[in-house]
């Protein structure tokens, strides 16, 4: 079941003045139910411009992004994001904060402590309930953002850069209760990043984008057996999908190196 379609979506900011930057072009895919799709580009490319299309926060220029056989419009419940950014709430502890969408919904308080509290079991938080962010590493941190997302038992998890401020070793393992987690609940997820690696780790195909204006340069599958768990990146066959990712986005990267650098 296709859960995601992407048909030839463009977007130029402040379009038809002198100052329009066109971010992305042409752009057209589809997502299956289950699947795990990462996205990969050079700085500048539209990645984020793209993820904020499919949840609905940016309209495109040009094309259609369907949802469930829906065109999309705006934001929708189905629908759950993960930002790189700090995104728990101070004030709350690891329940509360867990919980705060479903209490946001209306959901009554048993039921929504009852469905927190498994989900905090299913991201390996069990017995951190009561700790507040302050009290938690950047790791933990983060699984307490994509557990309240995972609460809300979306349809699509769009996830940009979510571990990008994290140091390797935590990326990777961090990445391995990803996949557990999106394998139990068979969770749909498209996931932006900047790692070749992590790319590579975590995804069923990935897609390559090009230097600003971002289009398709290539949608690569990924066709390492499941279940993986990090030794995987120490295989022949990671290196060599690692290396081709590598030769598809060289040159863009390099060209969105000197047009970030000409911006600058």
């Amino acid at each position: 079941m296709t859960v995601l379609s992407v048909n030839n979506v463009s977007k130029t900011y402040n379009a038809n003045t002198a100052n329009s930057v066109e971010a992305i072009r042409d752009i057209d895919f589809e997502l299956d139910e289950g699947e795990f799709l990462s996205v990969i580009g050079p700085t500048g490319c539209g990645k984020s411009t793209l993820m904020k299309m499919v949840a609905g926060l940016v309209e495109p220029t040009e094309g259609e992004i369907g949802f469930n056989g829906e065109p999309i419009t705006g934001p929708r419940e189905e629908i759950g994001v993960v930002f790189q950014e700090e995104s728990t709430f101070p004030w709350r502890n690891t329940l509360r904060n867990v919980e705060f969408g479903l209490q946001m919904r209306g959901v009554d308080k048993e039921e929504r402590r009852e469905r927190a509290q498994e989900i905090i079991e299913l991201v390996g938080l069990g017995g951190f309930e009561s700790n507040y962010p302050a009290e938690l590493s950047g790791g933990m941190r983060q699984r307490v953002a994509i557990g309240r997302t995972l609460a809300l038992n979306p349809d699509l998890m769009l996830m940009d850069e979510p571990f990008g401020a994290l140091d390797e070793q935590t990326r990777i393992i961090l990445g391995e209760e990803l996949l557990r987690i999106c394998r139990e609940t068979n969770q749909t997820t498209l996931f932006i990043t900047h790692s070749l690696t992590e790319a590579a780790y975590l995804s069923d195909r990935v897609l390559v984008m090009s230097a600003r204006p971002g289009q398709i340069k290539e949608m690569v599958d990924i066709e390492i057996e499941r279940p993986r768990d990090h030794n995987v990146v120490t295989t022949d066959e990671f290196n060599e999908i690692n290396d081709h990712l590598w030769h598809i986005l060289r040159d863009e990267a390099k060209q969105g190196f000197e047009q970030t650098a000409k911006v600058e």
